[in-house]
């Protein structure tokens, strides 16, 4: 069953919060950060993207990032822009996009449920991000990321998150400059602490990542040097844990993950399309983005024109992973005809989470970066439960979750 704990959350003051809430460091390139970081001392791209103050020709895994990340935490502790809560609590953190609603959990998950499986993957890691965070969270000593979890809903769980926010006014409310409203509340009474930490362990009996593979995993690695140094002097050592948020299945949606390559290889637009013939129903369908949708169709973008492909029979299997549309595009399309093998280090092909839209894969292609896009039916979230359930990973790139959490609302210290 899942082990959960409150733990003393550093955290900003509520006039700041707004200020300092950031965009996950995975999301923005160093120039978009510093953008958005300018004029303002209280971001927390000054500790998670911490390259923004330093020389542009640094080299962003170099010790200096991660050492000026550290100066730039303690900085913000000393000025009074963060300070950590006396007692362990949990956190409530709503997010609102577009009229939907989501609220987690924010609390610290077990390292020693990462590593037996409780908390369940359904990604590869890559070992230099792994090796990025892991001096990240060394440096600066802390999980400035939040792991994004997810759990099949508690009933008794979901009651006294709802009974909370009814009764309590949230520390922090404030709608980001993106249109997302993200709205905090502090639960510190020892009884709701007690009930919440029981009914996991009780009623949960798994959670599974939805965002954070690489930031799980590293915390992981950290705690197991940790442990292999001899610095861990007890089960209750914060290093033991890392930041998780984790939300019920029922409030949480997953948006399409859309691809662009760089090229046919080596075959012209109409030997491309005569070869898709094989395995898929093609329909020319016009100069109009078009989102797929349905299961098994996906539409693709290629010399300025639109088409539908319908994947027919034969072209997948029923098991959890052959039946996702990730896997068939690999297989059918990406591998097959394009040479694409391993789309985690191959440079020709690039992921487009569906918040950009399909204009950015018009965008891309038009601009001569790329020469074809793909558009892709979203995975479901029973899907990725059936995949971890399986022992089996998803094709790299197959889900992107939004609304997005903010990084720097809530720090867990180790």
């Amino acid at each position: 069953m899942a082990i959960i704990k409150p733990f003393k959350g550093l955290r900003p003051k509520t006039d700041l919060a707004a200020q300092v809430a950031a965009r996950p460091y995975d999301v923005l390139s160093s120039a978009e950060a510093k953008q958005e970081a300018a004029g303002n001392p209280h971001s927390y791209y000054h500790v998670s993207k911490s390259e923004i103050d330093l020389p542009d020709i640094i080299d962003t895994h170099s010790p200096q990032v991660y050492e000026k990340a550290a100066e730039n935490l303690r900085q913000l502790i000393k000025d009074g822009t963060l300070f950590q809560d006396n007692e362990p609590c949990y956190y409530i953190y709503r997010l609102i996009m577009n009229g939907r609603s989501q609220t987690g959990l924010v609390c610290v998950s077990s390292v020693t449920d990462y590593n037996a499986g409780i908390i369940k993957k359904h990604e590869f890691t890559r070992p230099d991000k792994e090796l990025d965070r892991i001096n990240h969270i060394k440096t600066t000593e802390a999980q400035t990321g939040n792991v994004f979890l997810a759990y099949t809903d508690v009933p008794e769980v979901n009651a006294i998150i709802d009974q909370w926010q009814e009764h309590h006014a949230p520390v922090y409310d404030f709608t980001a400059e993106d249109g997302i409203q993200h709205s905090i509340w502090v639960i510190n009474t020892p009884a709701a602490v007690r009930d919440i930490t029981t009914l996991f362990a009780e009623k949960v009996p798994a959670t599974y990542i939805a965002d954070g593979h690489h930031r799980a995993a590293s915390a992981s690695l950290v705690q197991k040097e940790y442990q292999e140094a001899g610095k861990i002097k007890s089960t209750d050592d914060p290093v033991n844990y890392f930041l998780t948020t984790i939300f019920p299945a029922s409030q949480l949606a997953i948006m399409d993950y859309n691809r662009v390559v760089k090229d046919l290889n080596g075959l012209s637009d109409a030997a491309f399309l005569s070869n898709l013939d094989y395995e898929f129903n093609v329909e020319e369908i016009g100069h109009q983005p078009q989102q797929p949708s349905t299961l098994h169709e996906f539409t693709m973008y290629l010399g300025g024109k639109w088409y539908r492909l319908v994947a027919e029979e034969g072209t997948f299997t029923t098991d959890p992973i052959g039946i996702l549309d990730v896997t068939i595009l690999s297989n059918n399309i990406l591998d097959k005809l394009l040479g694409i093998k391993d789309q985690r280090t191959d440079k020709r092909i690039d992921f487009v989470g569906g918040i950009r839209g399909l204009k950015e894969l018009v965008k891309r292609v038009d601009s001569g970066e790329m020469k074809v896009a793909f558009a892709l039916y979203p995975v479901t979230i029973q899907q990725l439960f059936d995949i971890a359930d399986s022992g089996n990973v998803m094709p790299p790139k197959s889900t992107w979750f939004e609304p997005k959490l903010r990084d720097g609302l809530i720090t867990h210290l180790i």
